[in-house]
């Protein structure tokens, strides 16, 4: 575990722990010398030598302010390392997370990440804090006191030493029980808090849908499934803990029954037999008082490991030596990609020339979205290369790429701060000026009209306040601020109302104007503009080319066009129906 711990501590946080660990070494062995003295001092008391008892007085009184020195200095270490530890830790964190591939961070990732930010440092701050000296304690002191022991009588020093595996088994076994419901309450809390943010962020929805019973049960089976796992934590723990603590007072029977009968048999005195047994009591205690923390102790290791895995999930590699695209065409060169052994794309190649719109239609699973997320690398491809000016994006810094790209998916998220902080993340040296101007163009300068404070209005947790098109139009609004030359959209239009949705044309009018747009489109108005429509289909592109000559191809996009038409007209046919 101590390895564990300096591994995820880093080279910065390293140094406290060692010095920590060092002073807690000391201490252990110094209080094992302290109890060690007790067997010469009662011997000579036994025998009425008064002045040599003073003697080994003097002797263990000096040892024990040495040791509550160092047991001073080594509590505030163990303090300081903790605080340390944890700046260590969130930096780290951070720091590893944010260079992980935008495709690792699915939806079940939030309440583990969540979790393991937050109790879980907790857990880890604990070791150094609480935890490391009755740990380094039941193992030093004890081997400091039976090696001492030998001094007096080996005899029933080998017998403590013989216990003590039996002693370190049970120790095993207990923190392996522990271990193992540990991973089943992580992942039940783990879903208990999806589960939370969930139910909290949909209750416009549930509410109006009549559902919020139905997700409250969602809800509630998670917590349920969380009691009962830290239920059958504790059930386990408690019997593992017996145990351990019956094996050790067996131990101590050990030599205890051992020492008597040598008392009896005239090979030790009484007063020599009463000290050993002191010494024998002094050996157990400290395993005892680690008992009481073993399963801390484990649930601490597991979330060390759950961060040394996040840790060691490889980041996006950064080229040794970058390159700089010459254009801002986008070329798919034979890519295959796949995602969780799911394959996605095979073989797809074409070029998206720069300053044209290029349009992707196909069924849903198709791959579409895929393609735009492989352009800005949330994830590196299986085969082949993406080309963006003729370099591939992996020999791209994720700074040179990033800056070249804008994204606009369907789904908007936006930070709770004020609409102009949330528009400010597409360059955030942007003047207030600029920032107003990108409002005016997306039209959210309609929307922040409406709200106290304008555009230092506060949107909320996730642009809560905002209806789906509101927060759509500062999500195009960032972009058009970021001014990237390359421009991907998950057409954004596809569920909004017309009201909204003609906002949000403006605004797509305004960003992609002399832009190189890729787009996921899913309406015939925008599929019409494209200077080139690309039909996906079983991860292939199975038609290619314009609107025209692609409808006299009379294949899957034709069929894909008159399926749009067909479904148009509907939906006009039924708005012109009086109401009952």
């Amino acid at each position: 575990m101590i390895g564990a711990l300096l591994s995820v501590a880093g080279e910065e946080g390293r140094g406290p722990l060692r010095r920590n660990l060092l002073g807690l070494v000391m201490e252990a062995v110094l209080m094992g010398i302290g109890f060690v003295l007790l067997v010469p001092l009662l011997r000579v008391l036994f025998e009425g030598e008064t002045d040599a008892a003073w003697s080994w007085l003097g002797a263990m009184a000096g040892v024990l302010l040495v040791y509550a020195l160092v047991r001073y200095r080594t509590q505030l270490a163990g303090y300081r390392a903790a605080i340390g530890l944890a700046g260590v830790l969130f930096t780290r964190l951070g720091d590893h997370i944010a260079r992980l591939p935008l495709g690792w961070f699915g939806a079940e990732r939030v309440g583990q990440i969540g979790r393991l930010t937050s109790q879980g440092v907790i857990d880890v701050m604990g070791v150094p804090a609480h935890l490391l000296r009755p740990v380094i304690t039941a193992v030093v002191t004890p081997a400091t006191v039976v090696l001492l022991m030998f001094l007096f009588d080996w005899r029933l020093a080998l017998a403590a030493l013989i216990t003590a595996p039996i002693a370190a088994l049970a120790f095993r076994w207990t923190g392996n029980l522990v271990q193992r419901t540990d991973v089943r309450v992580d992942a039940a809390a783990a879903e208990a808090a999806g589960r939370i943010v969930e139910f909290a962020q949909a209750q416009a929805v549930l509410r109006a849908f009549g559902k919020r019973e139905a997700s409250l049960g969602k809800l509630d089976a998670a917590l349920a499934d969380q009691h009962a796992a830290g239920h059958r934590q504790l059930t386990t723990v408690v019997w593992g803990l017996v145990s351990f603590v019956f094996t050790l007072q067996l131990a101590f029977t050990v030599i205890l029954l051992f020492g008597t009968s040598l008392a009896l048999g005239g090979e030790i005195d009484a007063a020599e037999l009463v000290a050993l047994l002191v010494l024998a009591a002094r050996y157990v205690e400290p395993l005892i008082g680690a008992a009481d923390l073993g399963a801390a102790l484990r649930i601490a290791r597991n979330s060390l490991g759950r961060m040394d895995a996040l840790l060691a999930t490889k980041p996006l590699a950064e080229p040794a030596a970058a390159k700089r695209p010459e254009g801002d065409d986008i070329i798919f060169d034979q890519v295959r990609f796949a995602y969780d052994d799911t394959p996605l794309l095979q073989e797809v190649s074409f070029t998206a020339p720069k300053r044209a719109m290029t349009a992707i239609v196909g069924t849903s699973g198709s791959g579409k979205t895929t393609i735009l997320r492989l352009i800005a690398r949330f994830w590196d491809v299986d085969a082949g290369a993406v080309r963006i000016g003729g370099v591939d994006v992996r020999d791209m810094t994720t700074e040179d790429l990033m800056a070249r790209i804008a994204v606009v998916f369907q789904d908007v998220y936006l930070f709770d701060g004020s609409i102009a902080e949330n528009i400010r993340l597409g360059r955030p040296g942007a003047s207030d000026d600029e920032v107003r101007e990108a409002a005016r163009l997306a039209r959210v300068d309609e929307i922040a009209a409406r709200l106290p404070n304008e555009l230092n209005a506060r949107v909320g947790e996730g642009g809560s306040i905002l209806s789906g098109g509101e927060r759509q139009r500062v999500s195009i609004a960032r972009a058009i601020l970021k001014d990237a030359p390359i421009v991907l959209l998950d057409e954004a239009t596809s569920a909004l109302d017309p009201m909204n949705e003609a906002a949000v044309q403006d605004g797509l009018r305004a960003l992609t104007r002399d832009k190189t747009l890729v787009v996921v489109a899913h309406r015939l108005q925008t599929v019409c503009m494209a200077d080139q429509i690309l039909v996906l289909g079983e991860g292939r592109i199975q038609e290619r080319g314009s609107n025209e000559d692609l409808l006299k191809m009379n294949g899957r996009y034709a069929a894909f066009w008159k399926e749009r038409r067909r479904a148009a007209g509907w939906r006009l046919a039924s708005a012109a129906q009086p109401a009952d």
